[in-house]
């Protein structure tokens, strides 16, 4: 009786490999001149990778160190390429033939669609053209005022912590950056940090869960056998939580947008908004180019959008504001040398930061770029290619999945000295000037490079200054090591424990 289901189990096993086999062929004749560890049928190193998503990052590290500074490895059918020399990723990243988005991409795509993160192609460029005037300096100047509000709220937040114990401040600065993304490129205010939203934040951590266990194990590819997991169930609730509340904040906009027409009439309120003459916010200038018959946005295109910027805006901001508050707590002379920077500026008084104020913290600028070196906010990005790359004696064939590892590349002490040291005068003009243009990746490069890279690099100064104005922050526990987890963004395990005093400005 068994005979019979063990040979069609058999058959299709050959069928499978036979197919993988003829589809693979090109990319298997280049890939074993490549270092890397010994596969398995069908699902090739993904068992190496352990079973929790906790550990990813670490094995994944671990891996890159053992076969550097190339590695190959297959996950299923996918042909993985981590690259950590600047040489090896600037021959990727810098063309404008490698711009498609490697294979794990696609588990974004029920959240996120075919935005500005995901999509390649025509898309990709007519979107990336329309986006980038609203993160012109003009309109970036306007958000002050939105960073200096929320900054105010999050103070308040924290003031019930002074002198008390260890806290975890991860959900502090989260909401006070959800606020921020919304309020200033969405025009929308969603108060995450009054009403206490978590439900958002969460369901955008678990989704993070979601793509790095799906990314990771073959077998949750196909989405008939994805359908039947509990892990699709707890996806479609977050779905409905995350497009719920990107719906919520384009309708909210759009009815004041309507709102501010009917008050203003309707030619006044177009030279006030969508004149030439001025550029316009993010979620505006979607909504003004989907009014325009023929050449507009669909509604669900708008969506991706809002959905893509929501996420990348709040989250990739708040991790970098938490990983440098945690350096600046450890340590203490780097964090009085960015208050005697601060009161140089503000003169010990308590005004507000302005746009000057802001480009003038050039130390804080170093501190949090050093970060970002220790602690990149996307831990691992990548490419699919389309045509063979042919680098250093490698051929990384067409097909395969290039992957960038930024916190292993920001290690390199041919370009970082003694690269544990936290050091932010690696930052200085000077120790920069003859570095490799990809040996420091935090915002990726090349034409695919962050478009909201200098939005983040103002909130994350306006934040940060604003706290230690108010506060002097210490590590909860100096002897607490961070457990570190690579998923959509960079996260602690174990939080970011810190203690705070009164500053006395």
């Amino acid at each position: 009786m068994l005979i019979l289901p063990l040979s069609i189990f058999m058959t299709t096993i050959f069928t499978i490999l036979i197919i993988f086999r003829v589809k693979t062929r090109h990319m298997l004749k280049y890939s074993e001149k490549i270092p890397g560890p010994k596969t398995l049928p069908i699902l090739g190193n993904a068992l190496d990778f352990g079973l929790r998503h906790e550990d990813y990052l670490d094995r994944i590290i671990q891996l890159v160190k053992k076969h550097l500074p190339v590695v190959r490895v297959w996950i299923g059918p996918f042909l993985i390429i981590g690259v950590t020399d600047p040489k090896h990723i600037e021959a990727v990243m810098s063309s404008h033939k490698h711009i498609q988005k490697a294979y794990f991409y696609a588990t974004l795509m029920p959240w996120l669609g075919t935005g500005l993160l995901t999509s390649w192609g025509k898309k990709w460029k007519v979107h990336r053209k329309i986006l980038t005037p609203s993160f012109h300096f003009q309109i970036l100047e306007k958000f002050i005022d939105v960073f200096n509000s929320n900054g105010d709220i999050l103070v308040q937040r924290l003031s019930s912590h002074v002198n008390g114990p260890k806290f975890d401040i991860t959900n502090y600065i989260v909401t006070c950056t959800l606020d921020v993304i919304c309020e200033s490129t969405m025009g929308v205010s969603v108060k995450a940090q009054s009403n206490g939203t978590t439900q958002y934040v969460n369901a955008v951590s678990r989704m993070g869960e979601i793509v790095m266990l799906r990314s990771l194990k073959p077998w949750l590819y196909p989405d008939t056998l994805f359908a039947a997991t509990a892990l699709k169930r707890l996806q479609t609730k977050c779905l409905n939580v995350l497009h719920r509340t990107t719906e919520t904040v384009i309708r909210t906009r759009k009815l004041d947008l309507l709102a501010e027409t009917r008050n203003k009439g309707a030619e006044q309120r177009e030279e006030h908004v969508f004149g030439r003459k001025r550029h316009v916010n993010f979620l505006d200038l979607l909504i003004e180019v989907s009014s325009n018959s023929g050449a507009g946005l669909t509604e669900l295109e708008i969506r991706e959008e809002v959905d893509t910027f929501m996420f990348e805006g709040h989250d990739t901001t708040s991790s970098c504001s938490l990983f440098t508050l945690w350096a600046l707590a450890k340590h203490q002379d780097v964090q009085e040398r960015v208050l005697h920077e601060l009161r140089t500026i503000f003169d010990n008084t308590d005004r507000k930061a302005k746009y000057e104020d802001l480009q003038a913290m050039k130390y804080l600028e170093q501190v949090i770029k050093e970060s970002l070196r220790l602690y990149p906010s996307v831990p691992l990005f990548g490419r699919e290619l389309t045509e063979d790359v042919l680098v250093d004696g490698y051929v990384f064939p067409a097909g395969s999945n290039v992957i960038f590892i930024p916190q292993m590349t920001h290690m390199n002490p041919d370009y970082f000295p003694d690269p544990e040291k936290f050091d932010p005068d690696r930052f200085l003009p000077e120790n920069t000037v003859n570095r490799h243009p990809y040996c420091y990746i935090p915002f990726s490069a090349g034409p695919r490079n962050c478009i909201g890279q200098k939005f983040a690099m103002l909130e994350v100064k306006s934040l940060l200054s604003k706290l230690l104005r108010n506060y002097k922050f210490y590590l909860g526990d100096p002897e607490e090591k961070m457990k570190l987890n690579g998923e959509l963004v960079l996260r602690s395990i174990n939080g970011i424990n810190l203690k705070l005093e009164r500053r006395d400005w």
